[in-house]
């Protein structure tokens, strides 16, 4: 894969790391030894062909034609680039029904969902029945949106998204200065969904998803909510988890205004016993709290 773009799309690597690169249209798409994996999305490959298939969404048929036929054309003939297609939200579904339930059997509490879909945060696709999580700016705009199937792995952003306006949960207070940061929706939702459960309140906090571990959708979060202070890095527990955090610290470290005015900024994955992330450790802790009440039951 790395070969076939810097032959002949090298305009799209932008390098990482000593020995990674990662791509210009999905910075969380990373190549590293032989090998390629699109973080946020949960996938990844090691050929040209995989990426064809499974990043450009070409055929398999499409993707060997070209990989086998690719011949780079001089610049004069070159056609031009295409305008990007204007962001446009999927239609909804009359009803919620496959969404409400895939997000139930994940362990998000009824009334997070419920506060979502009336901020209009959160609804069911017509067309897939895939959940819908809405990124809106300071006016209310939708300017982003991603899709999460509600059977199966499917996971993708809607063409023409802004990803500096990822899905988040505000806090109750627009003043309040926490703010808890999370790779996904689902994780989002899973941190209010634990604060609620140990019978804090939920909406004293902010909650964002970053759709990866690039800063810029915490960084605009930041410039767009200048009351935050105090910044809870909730990323995975595993190694690109790790490193976003160290670069998300880092990114705010090297902000002029933010480095003044965020005080405190902490390291907050999940416990590592309880799985890799925070809904993985939310269904842990339901699990476990449902033993209890068993056991509790027997007893009597």
């Amino acid at each position: 894969m790395l070969s076939y773009l810097q032959a002949y799309e090298p305009h799209e690597l932008k390098r990482s790391g000593p020995n990674e690169y990662c791509t210009r249209t999905h910075d969380s798409l990373k190549i590293s030894h032989g090998k390629w994996c699109w973080h946020s999305q949960g996938f990844g490959g090691r050929t040209a062909l995989d990426y064809l298939i499974k990043v450009r969404g070409m055929d398999f048929v499409g993707a060997v034609e070209a990989l086998c036929g690719y011949r780079a054309p001089p610049p004069s003939e070159r056609p031009a680039p295409k305008p990007p297609k204007p962001f446009a939200l999927p239609e909804a579904s009359r009803c919620a029904t496959a969404m409400v339930s895939y997000l139930q059997g994940r362990g998000i509490d009824p009334d997070l969902i419920g506060a979502c879909i009336k901020d209009g945060t959160l609804y069911e696709s017509r067309r897939y029945h895939n959940c819908v999580f809405v990124g809106r700016d300071p006016t209310g705009r939708a300017r982003f949106a991603c899709l999460r199937g509600t059977q199966g792995s499917f996971r993708m952003d809607v063409e023409g998204s802004d990803k500096r306006y990822n899905f988040s949960l505000p806090a109750a207070d627009p003043k309040c200065p926490r703010l808890a940061v999370a790779e996904s929706p689902i994780d989002a939702l899973s941190l209010a969904a634990l604060v609620k459960l140990s019978g804090g309140d939920w909406q004293s906090s902010h909650y964002i998803s970053l759709g990866g571990t690039a800063p810029r959708a915490m960084l605009q979060f930041l410039h767009d909510h200048p009351e935050i202070t105090q910044v809870s890095l909730c990323l995975d527990n595993d190694k690109a988890g790790m490193l976003g955090m160290d670069r998300l610290e880092q990114a705010i470290r090297e902000n002029p205004e933010l480095s003044q005015r965020v005080t405190l900024i902490y390291h907050n994955p999940p416990p590592a016993e309880y799985g890799k992330d925070y809904n993985e450790f939310l269904c842990s802790h339901i699990q476990a709290v449902r033993r209890k009440q068993h056991q509790r039951e027997g007893v009597r």
